[in-house]
């Protein structure tokens, strides 16, 4: 005995031998700015070791730097930053091993992607004529993987491309004949590289098409392929491509054909306008010739390309685990297909088999390995591997050897709820070795045995095909093997299923009236209803006009916008039932001007020239009302069949009076006519006299006649019968007459009264009978009957489906095969198949769906297989198939069950950032509702958004699987970062989920502080908000958050200084500002890419209105602070009026005094012609700066103009070096220049003339003005 994996596996707690659970591709080709990382994960109980080899050779992972072998796992990272990429290029093979046995991977071969250079060529300038075909050649460098080829100019705008001019698969441009319009100097050939995202261009080509002489219309002949006939090779499961360009003029038409076979039209297309044949998904019939034909209105030509399909190996069973119990016996089977035929190997643990140590209980024959009476110990792991020059198949299948009393795996207690007339599943799911078998009991007593109505599965599940409320209660499961026993209880709980028991109703309702609709339903007590109403299958409008009540729905002051469809849902937690009415708004009539009104009725009607089977009838018309009559509309009344209904006979127009009326036989007629006009009918006119006619056979015989049996064994013959009004005579009766159809019989008759229906017994099963009805009466028989098919009764298909089997084709997608049954089998009309199929649980999952659904899908006609779509991925389902006539379903195939391969996942379940930081930012994350596989880690990408709404560069991050919380660093503060995350599984990434979000801001501004009458303490400097580096360029992305933020406003005596938080994504930021209570317009600065602002010029002793506002010229939406009011102080009076000082008078007075008395000595001692005593004076002072004067001219002594002209110490001096003359060389501008110089008490001056600059300590500034002489003087008060 034993069992296969995908029906049970080992409890991970248990001893097993390796499985690869992930592995990388076989041809994996890698981007060399990028890392290699090469998967390979496997599950075991001891957990395995792993090593590789590469071609085919150990690779020590622990000597080389640049590898890191994940922890726990085989998976490789390959860092090849600085390193030449092609060192690592080659086949890789993984090795998962532990005690039990090895696993090995798949041949994994690494390329590095490569996009070449074109080489250097130089393109001659093509000059054609008119009407020619020609082909440019692109002949891209071969790159890894190959280049996608398309046409451009110069402007790089793509060439078109028609019939007439096309690109052909191997990039080149083909002309089936060349126009003028054709000339231009760049054709362009690109080549874009896919891994690297690099693009190539040609050399540009220059054509000129000349008119001078040119070629005239001429038939088709092929460019490509040149000759009649060509082959071509493809791979079963590939795409075919067929190519066929043709020259000509006029340009050929192409078409296509498969030589004696029609193309597959759903794996069918045609494209590059008809140029391309394309099949997808190539099997063995797509083999054969396949015709091209070119045609224009000269003739055709052909060519046929001969199609010949390979095969690389393909699985027809792949080898499962075995899991045996000590003395069992297993079988692993390894079946393949393709072409040439695949060659198998077998390896034990990664060794050949013929080399592995002997084993007894081992036998080997070909694709079958036979394992008799296995030991404790003998768990292994077998490799099969089947190759052909066109690939290779590789799969491991453990070998378990274990000895294990039962366990149930389905949790227990478990309530399990279904409706009515349902099927309800119960999981009994359980592991053991030998394998356990599963009883069940219902109530603890009653031993439940496949039955009717109750079906025991393999895995052990017990399905009751229609549930009803006798089955519910406690049912019990109990798993045994020779190693023990284990139960496990359940409850089912089976329903009243939901019913709407009064419907909506269609109603008609006026504009601006109420409109109300009533949903009654019945539930089950136990279950909790939820009523949803919708329109036109979506939410109804967020309108309080519409109130829904507990069962009803009113739509108030109705409006045209509320006509349409109205639904009642009632859903419960385990069924629903919905009904919908149409709801039609109309407008009031309005009241007419003008009165109309209907139709008087006509008068006086008269029956002429009557016959046996014709009348004529007069009338008068009535009045009309204003309305014009539209038609008369004849009626009549037979009174021998039918006497009180009135039946339209004829319409005659609304200016007729005379209508001419056909009859029938054996009627008592009487007639009336009724006036028609726009308003509506008239009254009817009154009846005419009596008119008889006489009887005749009849002219007719039953219409609708079928034969459909209702039973097995009979046969239903019915028919519509003739109206008295057709009997034409007394005593009406049918003639039946049927036989068996294709038979040499005679017919069987029987006649029957005016019925409508006759049963034929005794027939055999559903067989074709030919049928005829033919009416007569006292006066003769009807015309020849028509003859009829009709079958007997059909029964239940006898059998069911065999050999289902599943192609999986996607994650989501398989296909259902089966083998018809024979028609002698279906007993009955086949009207196509039923394919039951429900998911029995994830193949993550330990249990079950609770519930799982049953689709069915009909598959109508004579099929052999059938589509399932909108399967879940990695879930196992189970598949039953059934056939279908009339009567019924036949019996169900065996269950079949296969699981859907891994896809990509869905989105995350939520993203949340938290904690935001100064320049770090944390994310937290739910993992996907869905996970659709094994959940291999997340992908998080983020750009920051500057405040001018750009996005900057994408950095990427990867996390593992079970990481859901991470802090993100070195972010710039004050800034909106958008993040954009998804999970992903082996099959890729799924649905991103985004989130923005800021971190904290910095906006500390250094205000400079002001103080009356002394002015700032230094000039303001304002110091601009915390910065980084410029970032790179951004995108633009809608804006987030609020526009502003706080103002903060300073004065100093430059201007004021506003500054603010901003936040918004506008190009156009401004300082706008007003003199308060002034009607003048705003002034505005432009400040963007800034947070603050100093705004000069502004008048001393004045207040001002500011505000900071950002416009876009792209959006009307107009951003503003609210209004700041900011006052400037007058300038405080640091100046004294020294023209009212006292000392400053007297000092004025003692310096005129003094140079009076000196002028008057000058003058005396010149006019004497002695020297003035200035030695004497400079002796009795000591003052060097007191220079003596010349005795002979008056001037000061020993400085004369024969001496340098050193300028006084704290005199300008100009650049050339001189004294300037012109000038005083004792001014009180020179004397502000000295810092230390200061009046004595006495009014005189004392200290050096000093050109040193020093700092005043009491200001604390610097200036580099020169002060004004004033300034100067009053420095020194």
């Amino acid at each position: 005995m034993s069992h296969v994996s995908s029906a049970l596996e080992v409890p991970l707690d248990l001893p097993q031998p390796p499985t690869i659970t992930l592995q990388s591709p076989k041809d994996y080709i890698f981007d060399p700015r990028e890392n290699i990382v090469i998967h390979c994960e496997a599950k075991g109980k001891p957990h395995p070791s792993f090593s590789w080899t590469r071609n085919g050779t150990h690779f020590d992972v622990e000597k080389d730097s640049k590898v890191l072998m994940k922890p726990g796992s085989g998976t490789l990272v390959i860092d090849i930053s600085g390193e030449k990429a092609e060192a690592y290029e080659g086949t890789y093979q993984c090795t998962a091993h532990n005690d039990h046995g090895t696993a090995v991977s798949n041949s994994i071969v690494i390329r590095q992607s490569r996009s070449p250079l074109w080489s250097k060529e130089r393109n001659e300038a093509i000059v054609v004529q008119m009407g020619v075909s020609l082909v440019l050649q692109c002949r891209p460098p071969a790159g890894l993987p190959p280049p996608v080829i398309f046409w451009m100019d110069n402007n790089f705008q793509r060439l078109p491309l028609d019939k007439r001019v096309s690109q052909a698969l191997n990039g080149d441009l083909y002309f089936s004949n060349v126009l003028p319009e054709d000339s231009r100097p760049d054709y362009i050939c690109y080549a874009r590289f896919p891994h690297t995202q690099t693009i190539q261009q040609k050399q540009p080509i220059s054509v000129t098409v000349l008119n001078n002489s040119p070629e005239g219309e001429h038939r088709p002949g092929f460019m490509m392929p040149l000759g009649t006939t060509s082959t071509k090779m493809v791979l079963r499961g590939e795409t075919l491509e067929l190519e066929c360009i043709a020259e000509g003029l006029p340009t050929p038409e192409i078409s296509w054909q498969k030589d004696g076979a029609e193309l597959p039209s759903s794996r069918t297309s045609v494209q590059n306008f008809q140029k391309t044949l394309k099949i997808s998904d190539v099997n063995e019939g797509d083999a054969g010739d396949y015709r091209c034909t070119a045609a224009n209105k000269l003739g055709t030509t052909h060519h046929v390309i001969k199609v010949t399909v390979k095969a690389a190996p393909f699985w027809v069973s792949a080898p499962r685990n075995l899991i045996l119990a000590p003395n069992e016996t297993g079988i692993l089977t390894c079946r393949v297909n393709g072409e040439p035929k695949p060659k198998i190997s077998w390896f034990v643990n990664g060794v050949p088999i013929e080399n592995a140590p002997e084993d007894r209980s081992r036998k080997v024959d070909d694709d079958t390995v036979i394992l008799s009476n296995v030991q404790s110990g003998s768990s292994a792991v077998y490799q099969c591997n089947a190759s052909n020059e066109f690939g290779y198949l590789m799969a491991n299948a453990f070998v378990n050897v274990l000895a294990e009393p039962p366990r149930v795996l389905t949790p227990p207690n478990r309530v399990y709820q279904v409706i009515t007339n349902t099927p309800a599943l119960l999981h009994c799911a359980a592991f053991g070795s030998p394998i356990p078998t599963i009883t069940w009991f219902k109530d603890s007593q009653i031993s439940i045995k496949n039955g009717d109505s109750y079906v025991i599965h393999e895995n052990g599940t017990l399905e009751i095909n229609v549930a009803q409320t006798v089955n519910s209660g406690r049912y019990t499961c109990i798993a045994t093997n020779n190693l023990g026993l284990k139960e496990n209880h359940m409850t089912l709980e089976v329903k009243e299923p939901t019913r709407i028991l009064k419907q909506p109703e269609y109603k008609v309702v006026q504009r601006g009236m109420s409109a109300s609709f009533e949903c009654k339903v019945k539930h089950d007590p136990s279950l909790i209803p939820v009523m949803i109403w919708l329109k036109d299958n979506g939410d109804l409008p967020d309108d309080d006009r519409f109130v829904v009540g507990a069962e009803s729905l009113t739509v108030k002051d109705v409006t045209d916008e509320d006509e349409g469809t109205y639904t009642c849902i009632m859903n419960t937690t385990l069924d629903q039932d919905s009904a919908s009415a149409m709801l039609t708004v109309v407008e009031a009539t309005p009241t007419p001007a003008i009165v109309y009104e209907k139709p008087d009725p006509p008068t006086d009607l008269e029956l002429t020239d009557q016959t046996e089977r014709s009348v004529q009838l007069t009338w008068i018309p009535g009045d009309e009302h204003n309305s014009p009559t539209q038609m008369f509309l004849v009626q009549y009344e037979d009174l021998l069949h039918g006497p009180g209904v009135w039946i339209n006979l004829t319409e005659v127009g609304g200016t007729e009076t005379t209508a001419r009326l056909n009859l029938s036989p054996y009627v008592y007629y009487s007639f009336r006519v009724l006036a028609i006009n726009h308003v509506g009918a008239s009254q009817p006119s009154q009846p005419s006299s009596q008119y008889r006619t006489n009887p005749a056979a009849p002219d007719e015989n039953p219409s609708d006649v079928q034969g459909v049996g209702t039973e097995p064994g009979n046969l239903v013959i019915s028919w519509t019968p003739l109206t008295g009004f057709q009997s034409n005579g007394p005593n009406l009766e049918y003639r039946v007459l049927w036989k068996r159809k294709d038979v040499d019989e005679d017919w069987s008759s029987k006649n029957v009264a005016n019925v409508s229906q006759f049963v034929v017994t005794g027939t055999t099963t559903y067989t074709p009978y030919m049928i005829k009805i033919q009416a007569f009466n006292d006066y003769g028989s009807g015309p020849e009957p028509k003859v009829f098919t009709g079958y007997s009764g059909e029964d239940l298909p006898l059998s069911a489906p065999d050999n289902v089997k599943i192609m999986i084709q996607n994650s989501t997608f398989a296909e259902v095969h089966w083998e018809p049954v024979s028609s002698s089998s279906v007993r009955g009309k086949l009207q196509g198949y039923k394919v039951y199929y429900s998911r029995v649980r994830g193949m993550h999952e330990t249990e079950g769906e609770p519930e799982p659904q049953e689709q069915v899908l009909t598959f109508s006609g004579d099929h052999s297989k059938g589509r399932l779509p909108g399967l879940q991925p990695y879930s196992l389902y189970n598949v039953t198939v059934r056939v279908l006539n009339n009567k019924g379903e036949g019996p169900p195939s065996p269950n079949k069950q296969f699981d859907t391969p891994e896809g990509v996942p869905g989105p995350p379940s939520f993203l949340n950032v938290i904690n935001p930081g100064l320049d770090s930012l944390t994310l937290e994350w739910g993992p996907p509702m869905k996970n659709n596989g094994r959940l291999t880690g997340y992908t998080l990408k983020y750009q920051a958004v500057n405040n001018t709404n750009e996005l900057g560069p994408v950095k990427v991050k990867n996390f593992l699987a079970n990481e859901t919380i991470i802090t993100l660093d070195n972010l710039n503060s004050s800034m909106l970062y958008k993040f954009y995350l998804s999970a992903k599984t082996i099959k890729g990434s799924g649905p991103i989920i985004t989130e923005e979000a800021f971190t904290a801001m910095d906006t500390i501004r250094t205000q400079p502080t002001v103080e009356t009458g002394k002015g700032p303490t230094e000039p303001p400097h304002p110091t601009s908000p915390i910065t980084q580096s410029p970032p790179p360029p951004f995108h633009k992305v809608p804006p987030v958050g609020p526009a502003f933020g706080t103002v903060n406003t300073s004065v100093s005596e430059e201007g004021a200084v506003i500054s603010w938080d901003y936040f918004g994504h506008h190009k156009n930021v401004y300082v706008e500002y007003i003199v308060e209570n002034s009607k003048e317009d705003w002034k505005k600065e432009l400040v963007n890419g800034s947070h603050w602002h100093m705004i000069k010029g502004l008048k001393p002793g004045t207040s001002y209105r500011v505000r900071v506002v950002a416009r876009d010229p792209a959006d009307p939406t107009v951003h503003s602070t609210d209004e700041v009011l900011v006052t400037v102080p007058a300038v405080p009076s640091r100046q004294v009026d020294i023209a009212t000082q006292g000392w400053f008078i007297g000092l004025m007075c003692a310096i005129a005094l003094l140079i009076l008395v000196l002028l008057i000595v000058c003058f005396i001692k010149r006019n004497k012609g002695g020297k003035y005593p200035v030695k004497e004076k400079e002796d009795a002072h000591q003052d060097p700066e007191i220079q003596p004067m010349k005795e002979d001219d008056g001037t000061f002594g020993e400085y004369s103009d024969t001496e340098d002209h050193k300028p006084l110490k704290g005199s300008r001096t100009p650049s050339n070096g001189t004294v300037r003359r012109d000038e005083s060389d004792d001014s009180l501008v020179d004397y502000g220049e000295g810092g230390d110089g200061q009046f004595n008490e006495d009014g005189s001056f004392i200290g050096q003339y000093s050109g040193k600059k020093e700092k005043d300590t009491h200001e604390g500034n610097e200036s580099s003005e020169a002060p004004s002489p004033v300034n100067a003087m009053n420095s020194f008060v």
